[in-house]
């Protein structure tokens, strides 16, 4: 799990240690209470044994709520076992927090095996009109999204693998936009002569189009039904 904006003070010497707390006091942070230490967490009460049932699992809602809205990045399952009580049904803590997320502007979606917060995309031009999100759109073209879909289904797979795929070269340039989006990143030295490098889909890719798991992407059967294959594009290079 990602916190953003985590301050990190450990690992300082005395007098750098006092600078930033000094820094994040005249800021109005309390350190200590918004990013607990390790030793915090194990203090944690999570059984809330003194709360009656409907109560302690009101708490425990809100709890994985709070976590999951904090985070960056999708949230597994172990994290979130770590705020409730040993035994506590953590998709069934979920169930109820998407009922009482219906009918307002974000969800709790499964992506990336684990959990994050996402406005719901009815209100995607809402937020486009009124805030500046340029740089978090994907603008990809259509052949962009056709090279990322070889990686997806073909990897770990090298840009030899991927004219093979094609038939003509994938430019450099186009494999930069891929990494530049954080949506393919470099996988294990391919055995071949010269062990070049491979390219991989990252969890980014996953949030990015919606998948828990590659188990989710679609059949090949299902985008040649589409006309989306490798053939209709090694003219478009």
């Amino acid at each position: 799990m990602v916190l953003p904006s985590v301050v990190v003070i450990s690992g300082l010497c005395a007098p750098g240690r006092a600078l930033v707390h000094r820094f994040v006091d005249t800021l109005g942070i309390d350190v200590d209470r918004q990013y607990p230490t390790a030793r915090s967490a194990q203090e944690l009460n999570r059984e809330l044994a003194d709360l009656p049932p409907e109560l302690r699992w009101r708490e425990w809602i809100r709890r994985i709520e709070s976590v999951i809205f904090a985070s960056a990045s999708p949230v597994p399952h172990e994290d979130l076992a770590r705020v409730v009580g040993q035994g506590a049904a953590v998709d069934l803590l979920i169930e109820d927090l998407s009922a009482d997320l219906d009918g307002r502007a974000f969800e709790v979606a499964k992506v990336a095996g684990g959990w994050m917060m996402r406005t719901r995309s009815a209100y995607a031009p809402a937020i486009r009109a009124a805030a500046d999100v340029g740089e978090q759109l994907l603008d990809l073209n259509e052949f962009d999204v056709a090279v990322l879909a070889a990686i997806a289904y073909h990897q770990p797979i090298t840009r030899d693998g991927l004219r093979d795929v094609f038939g003509k070269e994938v430019s450099r340039d186009l494999i930069g936009r891929l990494h530049a989006r954080d949506l393919i990143g470099t996988g294990p030295r391919s055995p071949k002569r010269g062990a070049p490098y491979t390219f991989v889909t990252t969890q980014q890719f996953l949030v990015a189009f919606n998948l828990e798991t590659l188990r989710d992407l679609p059949d090949k059967e299902q985008l040649e039904d589409a006309g989306f294959t490798a053939e209709s594009h090694k003219a478009d290079i």
